[in-house]
């Protein structure tokens, strides 16, 4: 495994423990969708990683497409208004969609998600969340279906998440020093 980057405090899980994560997620979507060829949407940017790998750990037919929402800029917290960047460009009516999100906490920009692509009646409509933060008296206002682990209520970066478009690209889940965001 790379050196812990000099920014990271700790890792939380490490590229084992995420390809072992991946690879249940990957079998659980596989099973539940045998044969009904979802529609795998990303929410850009930062679950592009997990979305590339999970893809492949799903042994089932499926199409895939991206979202962007922007809540966020370059803040630490949500700046509470949703708006979206990118739209999907397949249609869902009908479809089986699986929105495939890397971190969740309170839920509120994936509410505002969920709620838009549901008026464009799917036939399901889902989430796997990679990570769900543990922020101790809340509770996200969505449930994913999938879970892939549950993880500290402190500023995470690596595997897809960032902070101010940096960390993405470590391979593992850290915690970032707070010296750096503060």
């Amino acid at each position: 495994m790379e050196g812990l980057h000099p920014d990271v405090e700790s890792i939380v899980l490490s590229e084992d423990d995420i390809s072992q994560i991946v690879q249940r997620m990957g079998a659980e979507i596989g099973a539940d969708y045998e044969g009904r060829n979802p529609l795998i949407v990303a929410v850009l940017r930062g679950a592009v990683v997990f979305t590339a790998d999970l893809m492949r750990a799903i042994h089932c037919q499926l199409g895939v497409d991206f979202m962007a929402v922007s809540s966020y800029g370059d803040g630490t917290k949500s700046s509470g208004v949703v708006r979206i960047v990118k739209d999907l460009d397949t249609r869902i009516e009908g479809r089986d969609v699986l929105i495939v999100e890397d971190i969740l906490d309170s839920g509120l920009t994936l509410s505002y998600l969920m709620k838009n692509l549901e008026s464009r009646k799917p036939r399901s409509l889902e989430v796997a969340a990679f990570l769900v933060k543990d922020i101790p008296g809340k509770t996200p206002a969505v449930h994913p279906r999938y879970v892939g682990a549950h993880v500290p209520d402190a500023f995470i970066v690596g595997y897809g998440l960032d902070f101010a478009e940096r960390y993405r690209n470590l391979p593992y889940i850290g915690v970032l020093k707070p010296e750096v965001y503060s």
